[in-house]
């Protein structure tokens, strides 16, 4: 079972610098779209978190702890982003100065994570449709965090602002549509997942467990 928890792990502690890192940027630089990118990674790192939680606790817990990790990953988001996409329409009415070379540093260090979050997670993707969608959605990560770096490129380029809040609700936009997409395609899995065990360890020893 060490095999699937370490890639969770690993996994986890990528995605946490993730947030760290794009937070303390985007508020220091005032960048919206790396703010939004922080916190769309925050919500990946608690349904991670319950992910691998699902994994050491009892079986009796895993199916809630997956499901709460796909409320997190879905309709959390959503909830998210629609707030965010408000304060981006704020900003074009009042606007904000932003220090663009800081998103794209950000940006493309937050890539690199995301990267590494999807890989790690590429090994045991297998296991069942929560990693799955936690695999998938990092995946395409990688290219959303690319965004607020073309954000900073344009304002450092063009010196208005407005582009960053622009992009901030480009953002907001796929991260929604994206979201629901994956919902409305996988929604009986998400909302009743299987036991959170190893698939490559005999059943009988599986069912004798009473934690794992």
């Amino acid at each position: 079972m060490s095999h699937v928890r370490k890639p969770l792990v690993f996994a986890s502690v990528f995605n946490a610098s993730i947030v760290v890192g794009e937070g303390i940027a985007g508020f220091k630089s005032h960048s919206l779209s790396l703010i939004m990118d922080g916190v769309h990674n925050l919500s990946d790192e608690m349904a991670l978190i319950f992910l691998f939680l699902a994994y050491i606790l009892p079986l009796s817990l895993s199916k809630n702890l997956q499901r709460s990790a796909n409320f997190l990953n879905s309709l959390g988001l959503i909830g998210v982003s629609g707030i965010l996409i408000w304060q981006a329409i704020v900003r074009f009415q009042n606007p904000v100065h932003v220090i663009g070379v800081v998103p794209v540093a950000a940006g493309l260090l937050a890539a690199a994570a995301n990267g590494a979050v999807a890989a790690v997670l590429w090994k045991v993707r297998k296991q069942n449709a929560a990693i799955r969608l936690a695999y998938l959605h990092n995946l395409g990560d990688v290219y959303v965090s690319f965004a607020p770096a073309i954000s900073g490129i344009i304002v450092l380029l063009t010196g208005i602002y407005f582009f960053d809040a622009l992009i901030a609700i480009a953002i907001g936009i796929w991260f929604i549509w994206s979201t629901m997409k994956e919902v409305l395609i996988s929604s009986e899995l998400l909302l009743w997942p299987e036991d959170a065990v190893c698939k490559h360890e005999p059943s009988e020893l599986l069912q004798g467990e009473d934690a794992i």
